[in-house]
């Protein structure tokens, strides 16, 4: 398996030793390059995503789907991208406006931070503390006051119903998700996600494999906590358009809204790239 840490250590000669940078400015670039690839990876995981529920709910209901932009629709969700950018972004009236603004700044940031902890390959790990484990769960908490602050920062009764819906369900499945990762933890004898990833060598020594019981049991809690922790069917109450209209981002318009929009459906993402690095091995070890 390729030690991606050969290429950070030879562009860190390059900016200290060749170009003689000095080590502040060396470790400030390679920090705003590193925040670059992460954030340009977030969006264009988005982007796939949504074009492919798109897709696959078209499939299921016997329709096309998005068309019309591009060959076969394929620039449809960057129009609707920039079509976000160029919205107006208004507050609507007696709203809280620090509240209002502020909270799909942690809903992305919550995100984006969980986005950061998952090990990519071998020396290819953004984020990896001793606590890993432990500080991606505080980190991906920050999204459900981001929720909360949404709904009750809009004053409208029922964006305060959702983020009521939504912030009690996503701590009540939070629970759920925990204890499977503390199972992790104790088979495993370390916090630390590179670590776990290690402590798997091959297919037949995957943790739901040297688990036994308790580890296939955890790796199904966990796949349908982190169903309901992303608040999709059938957990989309929070969200039930019916009688809520949209749930805690009715009243957000422009980016406000794509926060949310992203933020969701990268979490779909960040929770089956957890199960895969803790419960099937992570990166493929020979």
């Amino acid at each position: 398996m390729f030690d991606f840490s050969i290429i950070t250590q030879w562009f860190d000669q390059l900016l200290q030793v060749t170009l003689g940078c000095p080590e502040w400015l060396a470790i400030l670039i390679e920090c705003v390059l590193v925040g670059t690839g992460i954030l340009l990876g977030y969006a264009l995981i988005a982007i796939v995503l949504i074009f492919m529920e798109r897709k696959v709910c078209a499939y299921f209901q016997c329709r096309l789907g998005p068309m019309r932009v591009g060959y076969w629709g394929l620039l449809q969700v960057f129009a609707d991208v920039f079509k976000m950018l160029i919205k107006e972004i208004f507050i609507v009236d007696r709203a809280d406006k620090v509240l209002y603004l502020v909270a799909p700044l942690l809903v992305i940031i919550g995100s984006v931070g969980a986005f950061s902890f998952l090990p990519w390959n071998n020396g290819a790990t953004i984020l990896d503390f001793n606590v890993g484990v432990f500080l991606l769960t505080a980190i991906s908490s920050i999204g459900v006051v981001g929720i909360f602050l949404a709904g009750w920062g809009s004053n409208n009764k029922y964006s305060v119903l959702s983020a009521m819906r939504g912030a009690v369900q996503m701590i009540s499945y939070e629970m759920s998700l925990c204890l499977c990762l503390i199972t992790a933890v104790i088979l495993t004898g370390t916090m630390q996600m590179s670590g776990i990833v290690e402590a798997q060598t091959g297919p037949w020594k995957w943790l739901i494999f040297q688990g036994h019981i308790p580890a296939i049991i955890a790796f199904f809690v966990f796949l349908i906590a982190g169903n309901a922790e992303a608040n999709r069917g059938p957990f989309d109450m929070a969200e039930a358009e019916s009688e809520l209209t949209a749930g805690h981002h009715t009243e957000y318009s422009g980016m406000g809204f794509g926060f949310f929009y992203l933020a969701e459906f990268l979490n779909l993402f960040i929770i089956a790239g957890i199960a895969a690095t803790v419960f099937l091995g992570g990166w493929v070890h020979g």
